[in-house]
């Protein structure tokens, strides 16, 4: 059989690194889309690359951007994909606040220029939007599949509008396409700055002695954490049933800001009260207090479970820290990076 051919979208982000991986053991041929930059943003899938002169490679890389409907509707066409992840966005929370139109422009819009140039190719391909709990809120908990959405920030705003276009091109044009709802997922691989990670990075480098003190915001907020490299194979069973639905992907607990600090400190041996400071600037003009997803669907027709709570999630990504520093690596980086070749320009 010929092995199937997978486009995705931020491919050098932690989902779309964890995403590679399980496709290429899967035996895809996998095309990646990155951002044109003066610096390599490719650590996290260098180990997953291989000359695209070699004839065993399956992994390509490709320049675009979301802002582009017409560089995206090329792409499209020269790959000629089985299946499509969209995984891209401008994906801070905190980040959205101060830069809500840039987020609406590509966490919203970049959707729906991937999905309109599906439907003016007229690609028989499956499409899975990379959907978040942000969309829920201020919705009580817990929350599934059938919980209104109530987004209390541009990005979720932008998440709950890329929702609903999926939705339409599925249900306007008959496109097999998907959306996975995720609740919180971390990782070693997480931006450095977003809370989990940060406060991995702190936890191992105050045990150091490389630092002191850590700044952080609202210690309250409850989330449903869950493993990164866990989550995407639910991305990928979603796009293997016969017919396209959406899914809570979650793990059915949670757990506050105070409580992950509180593991990730303890597991070093350190009482976290004596380096956290509190920073109002981290704090959100409106907070989502309470976020715990109902992944019953995804259970019973998917037969997916999360296996990684996040007190476990807290101990593997300090471990992953202090494994950085005891290998001479630059501080919070996983990987010396060695400059996987960029795309041909085109």
């Amino acid at each position: 059989m010929t092995a199937k051919t997978a486009l995705i979208t931020g491919i050098t982000g932690q989902d779309g690194s964890y995403l590679a991986e399980l496709l290429l053991e899967k035996g895809y041929r996998v095309h990646g889309i990155v951002r044109r930059a003066s610096t390599f943003n490719t650590e996290r899938i260098e180990h997953l690359y291989r000359d695209p002169h070699d004839p065993e490679a399956r992994l390509f890389l490709h320049y675009g951007d979301l802002t582009d409907g017409t560089r995206m509707t090329g792409l499209l066409e020269q790959v000629q994909p089985d299946e499509v992840y969209h995984l891209a966005a401008q994906s801070h929370v905190r980040v959205s606040f101060d830069e809500p139109e840039f987020t609406g422009d590509t966490t919203g819009l970049g959707t729906t220029r991937l999905l309109e140039g599906i439907r003016r190719t007229g690609l028989p391909c499956r499409f899975y939007q990379a959907s978040s709990s942000e969309m829920f809120g201020a919705a009580p908990p817990p929350q599934d599949e059938a919980t209104p959405f109530h987004p209390r920030s541009p990005y979720g705003a932008a998440k709950v509008y890329a929702y609903w276009v999926t939705r339409n091109y599925r249900e306007a044009y008959g496109i097999h396409a998907v959306n996975g709802i995720l609740f919180n997922h971390e990782s070693p691989r997480r931006g450095p700055t977003f809370v989990t990670r940060k406060v991995a990075v702190a936890a191992a480098r105050i045990k150091a002695g490389l630092q002191d003190v850590v700044h952080l915001g609202n210690l309250d907020a409850r989330r449903d954490w869950g493993y990164a490299a866990e989550y995407v194979e639910a991305m990928w069973l979603m796009l293997q049933q016969d017919r396209p639905d959406d899914y809570v992907i979650a793990t059915g607990a949670s757990h506050s800001v105070r409580e992950f600090v509180d593991q990730c400190f303890a597991h070093v041996g350190l009482d976290w009260r004596d380096h956290v400071r509190f920073d109002e600037r981290y704090l959100r003009p409106t907070e989502v207090d309470h976020l715990i997803g109902d992944a019953s669907k995804a259970e019973s027709q998917l037969g997916w479970r999360a296996t990684v709570r996040a007190p476990e999630l807290a101990r593997l990504m300090v471990d992953a820290e202090l494994n950085v520093l005891r290998n001479g690596l630059a501080p919070g980086d996983q990987a010396a990076p060695t400059a996987v070749p960029a795309p041909a320009a085109r």
